[in-house]
């Protein structure tokens, strides 16, 4: 199945994300190495796909501290440090596209989290992430 280019920019983000975590480096150079060196594809991607790929990573880096306190806040005893790393990076990533981007409407965020979710996590984690998720859109609209 063909897959749009936004979806496949956040999966990117999301591996981007990953390799950031785990490795503890900076976020631009795991977006280099990702689309130099990891790139799934035949052929390279867009410069669209690759723009909105490292944009998304970057901002959410750049407001971890806002995205966690929201998550954290949400959340019955789980700070974010405590849930699995692709399922907080999931999180996160789609908090920080509710957060600093109005025109997606939170329906797609959510929708695109919880497909991120069944592509690389649990059928557990898409109830998690789709609850927290819920939880903050609610707060962020009552704002």
């Amino acid at each position: 199945m063909k897959k749009d280019r936004r979806h496949r920019a956040r999966e990117a983000a999301l591996q981007i994300l990953y390799q950031w975590d785990i490795g503890r480096g900076d976020v631009e150079q795991a977006a280099d190495t990702f689309f130099e060196h990891q790139w799934p594809d035949a052929g390279p991607p867009s410069d669209a796909l690759r723009g909105f790929a490292s944009s998304l990573a970057r901002d959410t880096v750049a407001r971890l501290e806002t995205i966690d306190a929201l998550v954290a806040d949400t959340t019955t005893h789980w700070r974010p440090e405590r849930m699995a790393v692709v399922d907080r990076l999931i999180l996160r990533l789609a908090v920080c596209e509710l957060v600093r981007d109005a025109k997606t409407p939170p329906a797609v965020v959510i929708n695109e989290a919880l497909e991120l979710a069944r592509t690389f996590s649990t059928e557990d984690a898409v109830k998690f992430i789709n609850g927290v998720l819920d939880g903050i859109r609610k707060k962020l609209a009552a704002r």
